[in-house]
């Protein structure tokens, strides 16, 4: 487990090294409060949406918001949030982290930032920015600027939170089934082939016809309770939450319409947040028409609604935090070395060309400073919340629940997303063309990354 030492004031310091250890926080009535807030982080007009690989924002069709928690026992304080862009990379994860923990009190390892992953929304990568700009290239994927505005509009949000803070004496745990909106993209041609084209929007009736394959059917919620009154629910779900996109009309799309719906009708702060969905999309049943993203929307609330409707409530007698460190080595292959991305950086055909070359010589740059991951976990009562980074594949999130049966396990997926896809050793033994690209970490992930879940979970505990 790492412990990283930062200035802190005293008693907060000693708090913040018991719960790293595993300790957790002490059992007094009162110890345990919660602050929730919400921050608008929609891009300007013109921002580059997915890092350069679709058309910029020209419309914004609804806001796009950063939403979260804090959990504030004696302890150091835990940050959670989940935005509503499509991924926080390398330098801009670790600058979104350092921001939200200076708010709240706390040590940039225990702030949880997580991505929802919608496509029209933007990609920040500060580094990737820097190297397009110093190139010359006419491809952009951030805006340094409002990036920056952005974190500080998130970090007042959360300091201002604080001061509102309510005493949790229970915290609910809950999951129901969400019927046809995930589908594996994998899926077998008439030959017995794999192939893994089934996309977010997939036209294709044959294949939209093809079975869901693998992936979680279940969203689980996690909810925060003063006596009888709850004052959050965080729901995680594994799909990619994109119905129709690329157009440049910035938008929360599905989920985000979703989680709006739910807060109105219960009246209960909403947080949603993607779960490992690397290779899992609502292609199966949506074909990019407008008007199945209502449609869309309204079976993903009846999940929330009914995982809040199954809720078991327990006392809220312990929080326990631990970071686990591991690396996921860059890719090195043909058009992934360093001379490699550099060429493509000066010579790629198009924009997006050079963006995904700036991307992966950002990524390699991490990785060559010798900065390691982490991989923080929380326990909270019965429930045990993980991040994993980027497009993390389903298994992982499936592989963590079987690891302890005893725990109720929510997984959010688009961590630290300089990784790009997590895939499976089966995705790349079959040549998942998915992974042509958006792609930087080197073959063997599957291993480096389940070791590190296990740390980070522990051992089953049987019969509890």
């Amino acid at each position: 487990m790492s412990l990283i030492s930062h200035k802190i004031d005293r008693r907060t310091a000693l708090g913040g090294l018991l719960g790293l250890i595993g300790l957790g926080a002490s059992r007094s009535p009162d110890v345990f409060r919660l602050a929730t807030f919400s921050a608008d982080v929609t891009i300007p007009l013109g921002h580059a949406c997915m890092g350069g690989g679709i058309a910029p924002a020209r419309e914004v069709v609804d806001s796009l918001f950063a939403r979260g928690l804090v959990l504030i026992s004696d302890s150091a304080p835990l940050v959670v949030v989940a935005l509503d862009w499509c991924e926080v990379r390398n330098e801009a994860h670790d600058r979104w982290r350092s921001a939200l923990a200076e708010a709240a009190g706390t040590q940039p390892e225990r702030v949880l930032v997580s991505s929802v992953h919608q496509h029209d929304a933007p990609v920040v990568d500060l580094e990737a920015e820097r190297l397009l700009r110093a190139s010359g290239s006419m491809g952009s994927v951030c805006d340094l600027d409002f990036h920056e505005k952005a974190i500080s509009r998130v970090a007042a949000a959360v300091r201002e939170s604080l001061a509102s803070s309510r005493r949790i004496t229970h915290i609910g745990t809950g999951k129901a089934r969400v019927d046809q909106v995930a589908s594996n993209r994998r899926y077998l041609t008439p030959d017995g082939r794999p192939s893994f084209g089934r996309t977010s929007a997939t036209r294709d009736p044959i294949v939209r016809d093809q079975p869901e394959g693998t992936i979680d059917s279940w969203l689980r919620s996690l909810s925060f309770w003063d006596g009888d009154r709850p004052l959050c629910v965080l729901s995680v779900y594994a799909v990619h939450p994109m119905s129709h996109y690329g157009q440049g009309r910035v938008s929360a799309d599905f989920p985000g319409l979703a989680r709006k719906r739910r807060e109105e009708e219960s009246g209960v702060f909403q947080v949603y947040a993607s779960g490992c969905s690397g290779n899992v999309t609502a292609g199966k049943y949506n074909d990019g028409s407008p008007e199945n993203r209502p449609v869309l929307a309204e079976r993903l609330r009846d999940g929330m609604a009914a995982a809040f409707a199954a809720t078991s409530r327990h006392p809220c007698e312990n929080v326990a935090f631990r970071s686990v460190p591991y690396t996921l080595p860059p890719r090195d292959g043909p058009g992934f070395t360093e001379e490699d991305l550099k060429r493509r950086l000066r010579e790629g055909p198009k924009p997006f060309d050079q963006c995904l070359a700036a991307m992966g010589l950002s990524w390699r740059k991490r990785c060559e400073s010798g900065r390691e991951l982490d991989l923080p976990a929380i326990d909270i009562g019965p429930a045990t919340l993980l991040l994993l980074p980027g497009e993390s594949y389903v298994e992982f999130q499936l592989n963590a629940q079987r690891m302890r049966p005893d725990r109720f396990v929510m997984t959010l997926g688009y961590g630290e997303c300089g990784t790009g896809y997590v895939p499976v050793e089966k995705a790349v033994e079959e040549n998942d063309t998915n992974l042509h690209d958006w792609c930087w970490v080197a073959p063997g992930a599957e291993a480096r990354l389940t070791q590190a879940i296990k740390a980070a979970l522990g051992p089953s505990r049987p019969g509890t």
